[in-house]
Parts: C-alpha cells; sequence; structure tokens
C-alpha cells in the first residue's frame, strides 16, 4: 500500500508540474521593461543590441534560477519529466536564435532581429509548451503574433513591441502561470 501511495503522489506531482515558472516569468517580464526603456533611449543601433542581448542573460539566469527553484519545490529533478522535455524543445530555437542574430548583424541587417527573437522564442514556447500545461503553448503562439508584426511594421515599432512581448506577455502568462500552477 505504501509503494501504491508513494507512486499515486509522484504521478500526482509529476502530472501538474510545469516546468515554467510563473514567478520568474513575471520577473523576466520587469527585467525585460527596464530594457525596453534603456534601449528606447539609445541613438546607436549597436548600443539598442547590446542592451538586449545583456536582458538576454539576465532573463536566462532568472528562468533557470525560477526552474530549480520550481522543482525543488515540488520535490521533483529539473532535468527529467517535464523539465527534460521543456529544455530539449525550448533550447534549439534560442541557438538557431543565437546564430541567426550573429549573422545578421555581421551582415548589417538588424532590422529583422526584434521580430526573429519573439518568432523563435515564441517557437520555442510553443514546442516545450507541448509537454506543459496548456496555457504555455498559448504563450508561444502570442509570442509568434508579436514577432510577425515586429516583421511587418515599421521598425520604429520594434522596441515597443518588444517591451509587449518579453515584458507584458511574460508578466501576463508568469502571473496565470504562478496562480494556477503553483509559481
Amino acid at each position: 500500500m505504501d509503494n501504491l501511495r508513494f507512486i499515486r503522489e509522484t504521478m500526482e506531482r509529476a502530472g501538474s508540474f510545469t516546468a515554467v515558472p510563473g514567478w520568474g516569468g513575471v520577473a523576466m517580464g520587469v527585467t525585460a521593461l527596464v530594457a525596453a526603456l534603456i534601449a528606447s533611449r539609445q541613438t546607436d543601433p549597436d548600443a539598442w543590441i547590446v542592451t538586449w542581448l545583456i536582458e538576454a542573460l539576465v532573463a536566462t539566469t532568472v528562468g533557470a534560477c525560477a526552474v530549480a527553484q520550481k522543482a525543488q519545490a515540488a520535490k521533483l529533478p529539473m532535468f527529467s519529466g517535464a523539465g527534460q522535455k521543456f529544455a530539449l524543445s525550448f533550447v534549439p530555437p534560442l541557438v538557431v536564435g543565437a546564430l541567426m542574430t550573429y549573422i545578421l548583424y555581421r551582415a548589417g541587417m538588424v532590422s529583422p532581429l526584434p521580430g526573429m527573437w519573439l518568432l523563435l522564442y515564441g517557437s520555442g514556447i510553443v514546442t516545450g509548451g507541448a509537454f506543459s500545461v496548456r496555457i504555455v503553448p498559448v504563450m508561444g503562439v502570442c509570442f509568434m503574433v508579436l514577432g510577425s508584426l515586429a516583421l511587418l511594421l515599421p521598425g520604429s515599432w520594434s522596441n515597443g513591441l518588444m517591451a509587449a512581448g518579453f515584458g507584458g506577455l511574460q508578466i501576463l502568462f508568469g502571473l496565470i502561470i504562478a496562480r494556477r500552477y503553483g509559481g
């Protein structure tokens, strides 16, 4: 009976656990809004890109720490089950984004970067979210919509769309995930 209880409790925890950290998403959104404000004041495109690349490193650090904390609170290993599936699906689009950022920047093609970043981040969330709760892929689709707009609208809208995605969407969906799916 003890073994059956342990198996049942483990399955319940694994079934309700999402590797996506709600409060971590909120924190990432706040740092993105700060980055958007700083980036909006840059007159040099290189300084604008550096601002957002620093934000990407900050957000990655915040997100990784939040995932680790959420896994620890759920008493689950960070890279098994939901966490491993999410990482294996989420990371490849980010690696593509990093490589394409380098290539496009070197070619002097800065204007497509915001749209590409939003689209690839969104696609990573959609694919990673396939192994998570339903709201996660919805969040990814929202990022992809903003990324598409960033590619189609004038470049002057890019920073605002980055703020809306990496700031606003992260905060909104972070709050939903924190409230409904355990932080």
